[in-house]
Parts: structure tokens; C-alpha cells; sequence
């Protein structure tokens, strides 16, 4: 038999996907269009590594928000591991928020 091979990128847009069903719980937007996922990036083994930031330090979800979003994405098929990295650099700002985002929060 001859193992199916999974695309990466398709496996990326897959982990997109499902981030973007992650909401922020003080923000009606999900974490994507926020600007809070800085890259994803999945390797051949299929081992997802999520960055993200949070909207300040001292964000009340710091310790449940990387654990969800690390839960979602092991609930993809195919997908061996999710690791998240948070980072405060460049220290999240609206700018990082897409139009969409913006729109639904009256910044436009």
C-alpha cells in the first residue's frame, strides 16, 4: 500500500482554518483576523509550530489561549504535533488587525 501524501500548504490552510475558529474572549473577532498568529509553519513530519502573540502581557487568556490553540490543531487529521510560541516582538498594536477585524470592531 502506498502511503497518501499530505501537501503542507494545504496542511497550513487546514491550521488557518481552525484558528480562525479561536476567539479572542474579550474581542468578538477569532485570532487570526486579530493579528495575533505571526507565522505558521508545518514541516515535512507534519509537526505544526503556531507564533502568536496576545494583545498585552498581562492578557487574561496567557495561559489558557496558546494550550487551546496547541488542542485545536492536534485535532486536525494528519497533524503529529502543535507546539506554540508566544512572542511580544513586535508587541501586538490594531495595525496587525485585518480589514475584516476592523470593521466588525467600528475602527473603520
Amino acid at each position: 500500500m502506498s502511503e497518501i501524501t499530505i501537501d503542507v500548504n494545504e496542511l497550513g490552510e487546514k491550521v488557518v482554518r481552525v484558528l480562525k475558529t479561536i476567539y479572542d474572549p474579550e474581542i468578538p473577532v477569532d485570532i487570526y483576523e486579530l493579528g495575533l498568529i505571526y507565522d505558521v509553519f508545518v514541516n515535512e513530519d507534519y509537526d505544526v509550530k503556531v507564533l502568536m502573540t496576545l494583545t498585552t502581557p498581562n492578557c487574561p487568556v496567557a495561559e489558557t489561549l496558546p494550550v487551546e490553540v496547541e488542542d485545536k490543531i492536534k485535532t486536525i487529521k494528519n497533524v503529529k504535533s502543535a507546539e506554540v510560541e508566544i512572542t511580544f516582538d513586535p508587541p501586538w498594536s490594531q495595525d496587525l488587525m485585518s480589514e475584516e477585524a476592523k470593521l466588525e470592531l467600528g475602527l473603520l
